[in-house]
């Protein structure tokens, strides 16, 4: 896996468990999913993504999101 599709799949899953805990527990988790949706949307815009940056000192490889099999 590299660092794009693992930002993707994680950005993915912090929505769906932000979304059900603002069902079960409080709709203030809706601020988590608004902050993941804004960062998803600026880094589209200038290509920092924070998380990509920590992955990339851990280690996992950069490349393409969609064209490497």
């Amino acid at each position: 896996m590299n660092i794009d599709r693992f930002v993707l799949a994680f950005a993915g899953s912090v929505v769906l468990l932000s979304v059900a805990l603002a069902h079960f527990v409080s709709p203030w988790w809706l601020l988590l999913t608004l902050f993941v949706g804004a960062n998803l949307l600026q880094s589209a815009f200038t290509g920092f993504c924070p998380l990509a940056l920590i992955l990339r000192k851990v280690g996992l490889r950069p490349g393409c999101a969609f064209g490497d099999r």
